[in-house]
């Protein structure tokens, strides 16, 4: 079993109107994990907490098998962190931003940040404040990518930006991959992004985890059984992990969509995109 690059457990989190509660994560060394979940589920929650941006009410996060407390400066060498903003002054350039960052970071690889920049025809000395909101994060992507981390924490980093500029990045993360003790958390609502990269998917909704899986086991075990209202009844409970019942059709998540086949041979059974897995547990029932 790989090494784990993140682990969370017991992640709590209050505020006035909404609890982050008990949050189990894993990221094996060597994995991409995506994080999914509807505006406000708790992913930007979960992983400021992670990276201590966020004081913690409950639970523990460590880091190659540390926590934060025990080694901070040697974890922040190996984390690089993307959010879907730039925190420098509006005002400087990417020369002087690339500066700043080579006296943070000990292991600053000045000759990647230049490679990201002509990849993504960034310009050296226009200030951010006059960059496109695609621009600044691809720059925030240059400086989470150029300091050797091993683990990488994204937060929508692919956000705002063309299916072209879009691929390259994933590329890059691809790239990156290819070192087997490297891994990444990437948080997106682009899940066509995460059915390309990820190998595990972890469904946030609510402040609680649903779900963490194989990617594989989603899309190709899972099934979504279109039925009539009379024959959801006669659909067994084990069969329904989450279910939409509308006026002309209900639509039924399954777990097993080779046994729901055979079971219910008179009924359509579909291959769902991580979308409407998605969907059907944020907007139907569920046991």
């Amino acid at each position: 079993m790989a090494a784990e690059a993140l682990k969370i457990s017991g992640l709590c989190k209050n505020f006035d109107d909404f609890c982050l509660k008990d949050i189990e994560l894993a990221v094996p060394e060597g994995a991409v994990v995506g994080l999914i979940g509807e505006n406000g589920a708790g992913k930007t929650t979960t992983i400021k907490a992670a990276v201590d941006l966020l004081h913690r009410d409950k639970g523990e996060v460590e880091f190659f098998g540390k926590r934060m407390e025990e080694d901070p400066s040697g974890i922040r060498k190996e984390v690089g962190v993307v959010f879907d903003s730039l925190h420098f002054s509006q005002g400087l350039d990417a020369d002087k931003i690339e500066k700043i960052c080579e006296a943070i970071y000990e292991n600053w690889d000045k000759k990647t940040f230049e490679e990201c920049m002509e990849k993504f025809s960034l310009p050296h000395k226009k200030a951010i404040k006059d960059f496109s909101t695609g621009m600044k994060m691809k720059l925030n992507l240059a400086i989470g990518l150029s300091h050797n981390a091993r683990l990488l924490i994204m937060d929508e980093p692919t956000s705002g930006l063309d299916p072209v500029v879009r691929d390259d990045i994933l590329d890059i993360f691809m790239d990156f991959m290819q070192e087997e003790n490297h891994a990444i958390l990437l948080s997106s609502h682009i899940t066509s992004d995460l059915e390309k990269i990820a190998d595990y998917i972890a469904f946030i909704h609510k402040g609680r985890l649903i779900f963490c899986m194989p990617k594989d086991t989603l899309l190709y075990q899972y099934g979504v059984i279109k039925c009539s209202k009379r024959d959801f009844e006669n659909i067994c409970a084990e069969d329904k992990l989450a279910w939409r019942i509308e006026d002309y059709q209900c639509s039924v998540l399954t777990g097993d969509r080779r046994r729901a086949a055979a079971r219910y041979p008179e009924m359509i059974i579909d291959t769902p995109t991580i979308d409407e897995i998605m969907l059907l547990y944020v907007k139907g029932e569920r046991k």
